[in-house]
């Protein structure tokens, strides 16, 4: 345990009742590669983390042992044939540094602690499971088809085998192009939807391990698969040209089935030319627009044994997409959530339209009777006309199709005819609250015959907003909304017009993805794409993934492709775990020295797009793209610090110093405080991010809260602006007008949507705009992670990254009588509470095992267990103190 955290242990001490110190802590939530129990994991050096239960007593961790082998009766007996490590070190994670792991390998680790009182705990036990390892492990053959893409069907294939022995273990991992479905025995393997995620194809693919062993019981095994296009083959056209990407081609996978049997033995089913194929009745399938089916042309049994596939084809050999294939190691898509219909609009006997009464991201399941041969159109949209019609036009803008053969969302069933029959889409997802089911024959439909269903990457929850202000509560929840229906394995912007994976989107509600999800191996992935994306120049698309001909050339810039810093920068704060920004900071580095090439001799740049969507004030783009070139350059510094580089730390610190002096003397007024003209944008941003002088940011913040003041406290902002006007306010001074500004219910706001019926975050600050109109857009979402800093005032430490060290400044604003906030940190639980009691105020704060606090907080007498708390040496009005684990409750007199 260093100095520091010894001084923070002993300042402040808890009062805790039943105190047993004997009792021994105990490793709760043991992590490999930040996932639970995970198989077919690929990382020669896993890591591994976990927390500490919460007890009846405050414990802090002294020391770790972990212990890491392939008998899970020997780590019980704290031995470990592959790896035994301590260390007197208070963190809750470590990297796997033993003897070389190997592939297809079941390993158990265990860990134990000792605590800051010298009891030694219990020891849990966890597992992983390797997969393939390397390429080089795949056997078999690549197999399709048809080289046609623009065949429009999707292919079906089949093996049949019969087993010679028994099976003791078996385990399926498949990759493709494209998008699939596995069966065995005619039983859909897992519940995944869109697998594998979506990477750039010819740089990089995905694999993805599912334990099959309940699947081969039986002697006749026959393996399935349905094969989609994703985004693999795109055949719809929109303006991004999809459709012409150089990796396009017909779906393909390849799938190693390998099999253990009971007497030790083992063998690997593989795709090969012996495979058989036909086409399905999925005669269409576009993860841009929809999906079609036609029942007549199913053929029953076709992914059982005893089915005749005398008539279909052998299946063909072909190349793989790229030659790397990697494990798909984060959470899948799945169903999340099925929605009933809050009405249904019966406008004749073949047109119904129905409300889910909320937007989501997903698909519905259709239960309809009908003639054979009836043709049903089920259009998703996210609105109606002023005759109650389905109304696509805010979504539909940017597709630009060929024919009228691929309806923007709109699923296509043709009906069997032989009782009631339930369709769902397998390939495809869209955005819509409304629902208008059409058919060219009469059918009869009622509000229970349509299911909406709520799609997106299985991201655990990881905080809470709890008030009794309702605004707040629904502009939170709308927020999470909106975050989660563009998460399929990466952030996207919109699930209905776009689904593009937009940079300046993600890096602006980073903190809301992290303080409400753990979504550290979504962003994981997504830096990987990063990787595959980014030229040699060190120039970066707008959209990841893309292809080489759309993004490289119009949306780029420091102002929208600082993911690639700045969300490594943020996983390192909230995690503590620096694996993603050592992996990315060569590409940092070179993204950096090629905006240092293309600035001017001042140190600034114009290269970007600037404050996008503003509602009235336009921010120069020059000084937006030069913040954000500084903010690189200065986590590129940091990082290099970390890493121990202090030739780069010097280099990178000189340049971040030299930008932010060169926006300085560019744009601000030092005898005014104002930054340009003084829009809000203008004055946040230098404000948040640390550009303004120390001596000036008080003056600063004045003329911010003047230029809010001018705009009747509203927002005049963009989307860069979003990120920056609540947090700069809160921070300097103003932490009531943030608030103001934060829950105003006229235009523009977000409550303004709110009030308009709004259930997730909409692309444009005016509702009636005639342009940027989705009505499920993540692009405004920063005020998610605002309420945890703003008002519950929960940050990390960046000297003690992953809330090992907790920073607590909550703002008990006037306006709100009570507030929650509640964060899973890697540590466990941590929470902020306050309620209003007149002139006083009771703060609440739970702080977790294995972590420490320093806490804030602004009131003229603060007391704690009745004992008053002494201010701080500079400020009367404030107090702070360093805390250990415990609950804690402070009563403040304003």
């Amino acid at each position: 345990m260093n100095l520091r955290r010894n001084i923070l242990f002993f300042l402040f001490v808890p009062v805790l009742l039943s105190c047993n110190h004997k009792e021994p802590a105990r490793p709760v939530n043991l992590r490999t590669e930040h996932l639970s129990t995970p198989l077919g994991i690929d990382n020669p050096n896993p890591r591994f983390t976990w927390q500490i239960a919460q007890g009846a007593r405050s414990v802090l961790q002294e020391s770790y042992t972990i212990y890491v082998g392939t008998d899970s009766a020997d780590v019980a007996r704290r031995k470990g044939n592959y790896w035994k490590t301590s260390s007197r070190d208070g963190v809750c994670h470590t990297v796997y540094d033993g003897k070389p792991l190997q592939p297809f390998t079941k390993y158990y680790w265990g860990v134990e602690i000792t605590d800051n009182h010298g009891v030694p705990g219990a020891l849990s036990v966890s597992g992983f499971e390797t997969g393939m390892m390397d390429t080089s492990g795949w056997k078999g053959q690549w197999i399709t088809d048809t080289t046609d893409i623009s065949l429009k069907p999707a292919p079906y294939f089949r093996k049949a085998y019969r087993l010679p022995k028994k099976v003791k273990k078996a385990r399926a991992y498949i990759a493709a192009g494209g998008l699939y479905e596995l069966y065995i025995n005619g039983q859909k393997t897992g519940d995944h939807l869109l697998d594998p995620v979506y990477t750039r194809f010819d740089k990089r693919n995905l694999y993805v391990t599912y334990d099959v062993t309940s699947s081969f019981r039986d002697e006749d095994i026959v393996i399935g698969v349905l094969l989609g296009n994703g985004w693999y083959n795109h055949q719809s056209t929109a303006v991004w040209d999809f459709d012409k990407a150089g990796w396009r081609a017909r779906p393909r996978f390849c799938l190693n089935i390998r099999l253990t049997y009971e007497d030790g033995s083992t063998e690997t089913l593989t795709t090969d030319t012996s495979w058989k194929t036909s086409l399905s009745p999925v005669v269409f399938n576009s993860i841009y627009t929809a999906e079609h089916y036609d029942a007549r042309k199913e053929q029953p049994g076709w992914d059982r044994p005893g089915f005749d596939d005398a008539s279909w084809d052998a299946a063909i050999a072909v190349a793989a997409p790229s030659d790397k294939i990697t494990a798909q190691a984060l959470p899948p898509v799945r169903n999340m959530l099925e929605i009933t219909p809050v009405r249904m609009d019966k406008r004749d006997d073949k047109t119904y339209i129905f409300d889910l009464g909320r937007n989501i991201s997903g698909i519905t399941r259709v239960r309809v009777r009908g003639e054979k041969g009836t043709r049903v159109w089920v259009t998703h949209a996210e609105q109606l006309d002023s005759t109650g019609h389905i109304d696509l036009s805010n979504i539909d803008v940017h597709y630009r199709p060929k024919d009228t053969l691929d309806p923007f969302q709109t699923d296509i069933y043709t009906l069997r005819g032989n009782g009631e029959e339930v369709f769902t889409p397998r390939f495809n997802y869209k955005g819509f609250q409304y629902v208008a089911v059409k058919s060219d024959h009469p059918i009869v439909l009622e509000p229970g015959s349509l299911t909406g269903i709520f799609m997106h990457t299985d991201v655990a929850p990881a905080g809470e907003i709890r008030t009794s202000d309702t605004l707040v509560r629904k502009i939170w929840e709308a927020t999470n909304a909106s975050y989660l229906s563009n998460l399929f394995g990466y952030p996207t912007d919109c699930p209905q017009r776009e689904k593009n994976g937009w940079t300046g989107d993600a890096h602006i509600n980073i903190q809301t993805g992290l303080y409400n999800f753990d979504a550290i191996t979504v962003y994981e992935k997504w830096m990987a794409d990063h990787r595959d994306e980014q030229q040699p120049d060190g120039v970066l698309p707008a959209i990841i993934p893309t292809w080489i001909g759309w993004g490289y050339d119009w949306g780029n810039g420091p102002d929208w492709t600082s993911t690639i810093a700045i969300i490594p920068w943020e996983l390192y704060r909230f995690y503590g775990d620096d694996h993603i920004l050592r992996d990315m900071y060569e590409p940092i580095k070179k993204y950096v020295d090629h905006i240092t090439a293309i600035s001017d001799k001042n140190g600034l740049t114009d290269w970007g797009l600037g404050d996008w969507v503003p509602v009235k004030s336009v921010t120069p783009k020059e000084l937006t793209s030069s913040i954000y070139y500084y903010i690189d350059a200065h986590i590129l510094a940091m990082a290099a610090k970390h890493f121990k580089n202090d030739r780069d730390h010097r280099k990178y610190s000189a340049l971040a110093e030299r930008i932010k002096n060169a926006i300085n003397d560019k744009y601000l007024d030092p005898e005014t405080g104002i930054y340009g003209s003084g829009y809000q944008t203008e004055l946040s941003a230098p404000l948040y991010w640390g550009v303004v002088p120390d001596a000036l940011r008080q003056k600063v913040a004045d003329r911010l809260a003047e230029a809010v003041h001018r705009a009747d406290d509203h927002i005049d902002v963009g989307l860069l602006g979003t990120r920056t006007i609540l947090g700069a306010l809160s921070q300097n001074g103003y932490a009531d007008l943030a608030f103001t500004v934060a829950t105003q219910e006229t235009f523009p706001s977000w409550g303004w949507w709110i009030r308009n019926g709004a259930t997730t975050l909409y692309e444009n600050w005016d509702i009636h705009a005639a342009s940027d109109l989705s009505r499920n857009h993540i692009m405004f979402g920063a005020i998610s992670g605002w309420f945890y800093t703003g008002l519950g005032g929960i940050f990390p430490d960046e000297e003690e990254p992953g809330f090992r060290n907790i920073i607590l400044s909550p703002h008990f604003v006037k306006d709100l009588p009570d507030f929650e906030a509640r964060h899973e940190s890697p540590y466990g639980t941590i929470i902020s509470s306050w309620k209003r009691e007149g002139n006083t105020i009771r703060y609440t704060c739970s702080i977790p095992n294995g972590s420490t606090a320093r806490v804030t907080l602004n009131g003229r007498k603060v007391t704690l267990d009745g004992n008053r708390i002494a201010p701080d040496p500079n400020s009367e009005s404030s107090c702070s103190m360093s805390l250990r684990p415990g609950t804690y409750t402070f009563v403040i007199k304003e």
